[in-house]
């Protein structure tokens, strides 16, 4: 698999404090990677600062051997890459298609492909195709969660970014949501997670990075590290690492 993604050594602060120091990762085409580590470890500041959210100090960040971290947020959207964010972040006084349809934004040219292309995410998301003409702010945690990641597919990503899918969700929800995850990835997407339940993000992915302080401490293949919890506990802590094996 060729490289996909490339960040390096990238320096990223929220005014004097340091968010992530020389931060280095890599993403293959159609990899799945999760991004682990305790709260504050700097996971949702490297999505953001991929997606061009945030912008680094320093580094360098490129997709597909394009640098990216010049770029506007919806310079990148066009480029081939998409953000599901935390907290579910929606128009919720628009309908469920008209969120699909901003979703298509950066393809809005090629009118003629918006009908594929939604039919494409549709069928990973029937239930969105039920509530089509529905108010986003009326449907269910669930099914918010759902309408966020296929208004991310509606641009047709090489790379999705998912930071914290399962977060106040039922544990049916959550899986029907990791199974469409695994469904999108065997289709080419790659995918970069980040996952509250660590046993959660090392069964879903091929390799994993653990952030400390706005650092890399550990990577490897994310099956090595589902069967050593010791060595995972002593970066994210007991509680963390102990559903690991279950």
């Amino acid at each position: 698999m060729n490289p996909l993604l490339l960040v390096n050594e990238i320096d990223v602060s929220y005014g004097p404090v340091k968010a992530l120091r020389k931060l280095s990762l890599v993403v293959k085409e159609g990899e799945m990677v999760a991004l682990l580590g305790a709260n504050g470890a700097g996971k949702t500041t490297t999505l953001r600062t991929i997606s061009g959210l945030m912008r680094p100090s320093s580094g360098s960040i490129a997709l597909d051997g394009q640098r990216l971290d010049h770029l506007s947020a919806h310079r990148i959207v066009a480029r081939g890459l998409a953000h599901v964010p935390e907290g579910r972040e929606l128009f919720p006084t628009l309908t469920v298609m008209e969120n699909l349809r901003l979703g298509y934004w950066s393809r809005r040219r090629d009118k003629e492909g918006f009908g594929t292309q939604l039919e494409r995410v549709l069928r990973y998301f029937p239930r969105l195709r039920e509530r089509s003409k529905q108010m986003a702010g009326s449907l269910s945690g669930g099914e918010q969660q759902m309408l966020v990641m296929a208004r991310a597919l509606m641009s047709s990503p090489r790379l999705l970014l998912a930071d914290e899918l399962s977060l106040g969700l039922a544990p049916m929800v959550v899986q029907q949501l990791f199974d469409i995850l695994r469904e999108v990835n065997r289709e080419g997407t790659a995918v970069i997670l980040v996952e509250q339940f660590v046993h959660l993000a090392l069964a879903n992915t091929d390799r994993a990075y653990v952030l400390a302080k706005g650092q890399c401490v550990l990577e490897g293949a994310s099956k090595d590290l589902r069967e050593d919890p010791a060595v995972m506990a002593s970066y994210l802590g007991e509680a963390q690492a102990a559903g690991i094996g279950h």
